[in-house]
């Protein structure tokens, strides 16, 4: 083969002489080269002299120094394998290990400029060669990082998954790892996560953990996350790492305190060993992804305050008292103050009631009332709803009640009220060892409320006729109970001179005397008058209204007699 020698000028204007092969020079001739002269050369100087110009060559293009080009050449020779070792290179070369670990800050350089990944575990450190280096190898071209601009929130997330990998095979360190979340973060800030993740300032440390939660969320729709999903992030910090443990144990870690993630439930309880992102993450911060959120559960809407008809109720004095007190707390105004001034005082903000009674005695029309005058929309529930033929299915049913509350409250300028009317069932003595699937499922539901309740942002007002069986945990949780008695003679009479107008003052009077009535019997009354007079195109005398009540007494007394059956 004719060989030619020519003189060959570097940037520093050295001349030296070199044998050009026919064939055109391209990067992986010249690590072809460099291989073949370096086999058992221990890179002494003969192999240096010899390699000069394919040394030369690859140090120019790839922008690296002649040791480092030499070293990427060997790491190239081995890059059918994912695990390269130092002694496999000192085996090539035919040189003792301490000449390889002499040049170790040159392969750092490597790695830093993501030409090579380093895996570093517990006994020896060991290298593989990126596809994407091979491939500019191919193309005879430099080696630069792969342009991660104008990427998708899903090709955002599937570099997060790429980095988050390497952590966890210990092929990136921390710092690498925030560099490289930086940099891909500042080439995709026109997207919403981005936007929303710098509004939020999070300092480093958080914000590569909540870049992992929200990656574990969008990968494996994982809301049950444990510390030891996130240890790998803090391989070389395990000081740093039992910190997040024990602040999101104890609920003052800063993801927890701004409300991007919360405990996950376990059992109806919060479980603070493991966490989730909230609803409002999900929705402020995922929006972007095509994720199909599940809409199972009750299809519970919200019932407008405008739509609420406005209707005049009468109580005795001691519930019209504490109904006017709780009017006035709601009033949208004085309900900022009064939560502004609680969390102050690191008090809990949110407001439960109970409302209580015999049967119409007006606890219902009250809820809807106070929506009215206090322009706050009701978010009715049916509990009938929440319960599933399958065991387990009605605990979510209730998470995704209270998830779907959480975020009206988020989104409306004025917090809706979440009503659960005749809750009697849902409130009442949690069943003591319970054995069977469906009782365990009663405890697990009510234990969920009771999680939600004591964590309420809102205001929750919950109905029953039967307090006698009502369980102490939640008697506690309620902070305004309003017991609702049937109405003494003045409110039993101003009740019938309402449904009634034509009622004079004495007729009126009466009918207070001589029925017991509640608000709902003497409504019931009263409507049946009206459906008689359409009929009969007749007024209904006082006489024929006293039928009236006569009739819905006979129907009280045989419903109590069939109770005791």
């Amino acid at each position: 083969m004719r060989r030619l020698n020519i003189k060959i000028q570097d940037d520093d204007n050295e001349e030296y002489l070199a044998t050009a092969q026919p064939k055109k020079l391209n990067l992986l001739n010249a690590i072809e080269q460099i291989i073949e002269l370096s086999f058992r050369s221990s890179l002494n100087e003969e192999f240096f002299e010899n390699a000069k110009k394919y040394i030369h060559y690859v140090s120019k293009k790839l922008g690296v120094s002649p040791i480092q080009s030499v070293l990427f050449s060997l790491f190239i020779n081995f890059s059918d394998d994912s695990c390269i070792t130092l002694s496999d290179m000192a085996s090539h070369l035919g040189c003792r290990m301490i000449k390889m670990i002499r040049c170790e800050n040159d392969i750092d350089v490597l790695v830093e400029k993501g030409m090579i990944v380093c895996h570093r575990d517990s006994s020896e450190k060991n290298y593989r060669v990126t596809l994407h280096t091979l491939e500019c190898l191919k193309n005879d071209s430099p080696i630069v990082p792969i342009d991660r601009h104008g990427l998708t929130c899903e090709e955002l997330f599937s570099e997060f998954e790429k980095l988050f990998e390497q952590m966890d095979d210990n092929e990136l360190n921390y710092e690498t790892l925030l560099k490289d979340i930086h940099l891909l973060l500042n080439d995709n800030s026109r997207l919403k996560f981005v936007r929303k993740l710098k509004s939020y300032d999070l300092d480093d440390m958080f914000l590569v953990l909540f870049i992992f939660f929200c990656h574990l969320f969008v990968v494996n729709n994982d809301d049950h996350i444990i510390p030891s999903d996130f240890e790998c992030l803090f391989t070389d910090m395990k000081s740093f790492f039992r910190e997040q443990k024990r602040s999101l144990l104890n609920g003052t870690h800063p993801l927890i305190e701004m409300k991007l993630v919360e405990y996950a439930i376990s059992d109806g309880f919060a479980d603070r060993e493991s966490y989730k992102l909230t609803e409002k993450t999900k929705r402020d911060f995922l929006s972007e992804l095509n994720i199909t959120y599940s809409d199972e559960g009750p299809k519970v809407g919200l019932l407008m305050h405008e739509e609420l008809k406005e209707k005049k109720l009468f109580f005795n004095k001691p519930e019209a008292e504490q109904l006017k007190q709780l009017s006035s707390m709601l009033q949208p105004k004085q309900f900022t103050t009064i939560c502004q001034r609680l969390e102050e005082n690191n008090m809990r903000q949110g407001f439960a009631c109970l409302f209580y009674g015999e049967p119409g005695t007006g606890k219902t029309e009250s809820v809807y009332q106070l929506a009215k005058a206090s322009g706050r929309n009701i978010m009715q529930v049916n509990f009938a709803e929440l319960r599933s033929m399958w065991v387990g299915e009605s605990e979510k049913n209730v998470k995704l009640l209270f998830d779907k509350y959480r975020g009206y409250v988020e989104s409306s300028a004025v917090a809706p009220i979440l009503f659960f009317n005749e809750a009697d069932g849902i409130i009442s003595k949690r069943r003591g060892g319970a054995e069977s699937a469906v009782d365990k499922m009663e405890n697990t539901i009510q234990n969920i409320i009771l999680q939600e309740i004591e964590n309420l942002d809102g205001i929750l007002i919950a109905t029953t006729n039967l307090t006698e069986n009502l369980d102490r945990a939640f008697e506690r949780r309620f902070l305004y109970k309003i017991k609702f008695g049937k109405p003494h003679l003045e409110a039993k009479k101003a009740i019938w001179q309402t449904m009634i107008p034509e009622l004079n003052d004495n007729d009126s009077t009466e009918l207070a005397s001589c029925y017991p009535f509640s608000g709902g019997q003497i409504e019931n009354i009263a409507r049946k008058r009206t459906v008689s007079s359409i009929l009969t195109g007749k007024a209904i005398d006082l006489q024929t209204i006293k039928s009236y009540c006569d009739e819905e007494l006979i129907v009280n007394e045989k419903r109590n007699r069939i109770g005791f059956l």
